[in-house]
């Protein structure tokens, strides 16, 4: 399966979009490049994890390590996911990353808030 991390706009915002299997081998490429976008001090980031077809444990701990940066850094994070890409919500719900990751299913247009 073909990986590839797509730069883009979300409403204005800068984005990330995440298409085929986020998993160990691919982990370390979203860290690259959430890492590359905050280092621009961006107010918001959207993670699109719309066209991601597999999610395994390490990149779910990379989505908590961009949120927990995010947060850090005073950039508010929202990760899309569709509940109809049952793939990834199967691993989102399972290790109940929504506590800790800023989840929807549709990018908003309101910034999220920045957690404490």
């Amino acid at each position: 399966m073909l990986f590839d991390i797509e730069r883009s706009s979300v409403l204005g915002r800068p984005g990330l979009r995440v298409r085929g299997e986020l998993d160990i081998a691919t982990a370390p490429q979203l860290t690259d490049a959430v890492m590359s976008l905050l280092s621009q001090a961006p107010r918001a980031l959207v993670v699109d994890l719309t066209p991601t077809t597999f999610l395994d444990s390490s990149g779910a701990r990379t989505l908590a390590f961009a949120a927990r940066r995010a947060r850090a850094a005073g950039t508010a994070l929202e990760v899309v996911c569709p509940r109809g890409n049952r793939a990834v919500w199967l691993v989102l719900d399972l290790l109940e990353l929504q506590a800790v990751v800023p989840i929807v299913e549709s990018p908003t247009l309101s910034e999220p808030e920045v957690g404490p």
